[in-house]
Formats: C-alpha cells, structure tokens, sequence
C-alpha cells in the first residue's frame, strides 16, 4: 500500500479517536451550531495565518479557542440567545476571514485544499501533530469527563455540586477548538462539524452508556475512514468528503437498528 494512503488512514484514525468521545459531549449538549460556528471561525485562521506567516493549525486553533472567549463574555453581556450569537460570530468570521484573504491573490488553490480538506496529502509532520493534538485532547476530556457529565443532565444542579461550570464550558470548546484545527486538513472546514456530529449520533443508535456510545463513535469515525479512503482509491472521489459520506452511510445503517 502506498505511503501516502497509509499516512491518511493514521491521521484520520487519530482523528476519529478524539472526535468520538467529544463529538458525544456536542450530542449530548446540544452544540452543533456552535460546532459550525469555530469551523466558519476557521476561515478566518487560516486568512490570519497566510497574512502573518504562522503555522495554519496554529492559528486555526489560537482564533477558535478566541472565538469561544468571546461567546461566553458575550453569553454573559447580552441578553441574545445562544444560537442569534452564534450566528453573528461565525457570520461575522467568515465574513471577515474572506476580505483578509482577499489582501493575497496567491492563495486560492490552497484555500480549496482547507475548505474541502486533502487527507491523502498529510505529511508525516501532519501525522505527528494529530496524534499529539489527540493525545493532549484525551487527557484533559478524561480530567473534565466527570463535571461535563453533569452539565448534560442539568447545568444549575451542576453548580450545586460544586461544577465551575464557566471553565467547564470554556475547557470542552477548547477541545472542540483543537478538533477544528486537527481535522481542517483531513476533511475540510465545510465538513469538520460532521465528522463531530455523525459518529456520535450513530453511536447514541447503538450504546447504552455514555463511555459505550464515546468508543462506539470512535469505532465508526475509524471505519468510516477505512471506508471513505478505499472509497475514494477505487471510485476516484475526494477522499474528505467520501470519508463524511461513510459515516452518513454508517448512521442510516444503524437506525435500522432497534432503539435500546
């Protein structure tokens, strides 16, 4: 087998292990839009990035875990619902991201690569950095599993045991911050919230625990790379994209399964 198919299926393999387990928190905590809100956010990362020669996923990840400060200043500033700042946030991001890219008229191919993704072209260097991301990322879900639990049954009974349920909040879209930067070169920041969203809603369809339904995500984002790539190798198809569809094909699968 190729290298390069190889180096794909170890990225996105670490990928799956750390979306699973948090893509289960954005599940449970209802936080999809706040999922796209950081994928938008990333546009304008990767235009910060270019302007001031940083390193991408740097960047990325600095304006994500940014734009999760603000929305929880601005939670506690304004009287808006979640989802109406939400939608100014990743509005405003990728509004701006684009008129910064704009600045440079060197970059459009490279940009195509970000928003779509282009996981059979990871290096090792990108290899290594997913699996350190991932590795960091585990260790501190394992420190806040416990109080995020909590925050999923009911946030002012959480405080009452003694959850700070402000950094608790802060440290899970931190997490969720580093998954963007990590998977914004394997699928693309069109479909980062996907690969957060599918396996863990397949794997709600086929556990009976919270720690089940994190490692059955995990499970089926790893299956869904497997399946996307040899996809993507024999039907000539993108392989991020293809890599989302099999999760998509993998969700409709397990729904045919009766509910637990």
């Amino acid at each position: 087998m190729d290298d390069f198919v190889v180096r794909a299926f170890i990225a996105g393999l670490g990928l799956s292990t750390i979306s699973g387990p948090l893509g289960a928190f954005v599940v449970w905590l209802r936080m999809a839009y706040f999922g796209d809100t950081l994928a938008h956010s990333a546009l304008l990362g990767i235009a910060l990035g270019l302007l001031l020669d940083m390193d991408l996923q740097l960047s990325v990840l600095l304006l994500a875990v940014s734009i999760a400060v603000v929305l929880l200043l601005l939670q506690q500033r304004t009287a808006l619902a979640s989802d109406t700042l939400l939608g100014i946030l990743a509005h405003a991001s990728l509004a701006i991201g684009l008129v910064a890219i704009s600045f440079r008229d060197d970059i459009r191919v490279d940009l195509l690569a970000y928003l779509f993704g282009d996981i059979l072209a990871v290096s090792t260097h990108d290899v290594a950095w997913i699996w350190l991301g991932t590795l960091v990322g585990l260790v501190a879900l394992a420190v806040i599993w416990r109080p995020l639990l909590n925050l999923t049954v009911h946030t002012e009974l959480a405080a009452v045991d003694g959850v700070d349920v402000g950094r608790t909040k802060l440290a899970f879209m931190v997490l969720v911050a580093l998954v963007i930067a990590l998977a914004m070169k394997l699928v693309g920041i069109l479909l980062i919230t996907a690969l957060l969203i599918i396996p863990a809603a397949t794997a709600r369809r086929l556990s009976n625990s919270p720690e089940s339904m994190a490692v059955i995500a995990t499970a089926v984002g790893a299956v869904a790379v497997a399946g996307g790539l040899t996809a993507s190798l024999l039907f000539d198809t993108p392989a991020g994209p293809s890599v989302v569809a099999a999760t998509s094909v993998l969700f409709l699968l397990a729904q045919l399964r009766p509910a637990n």
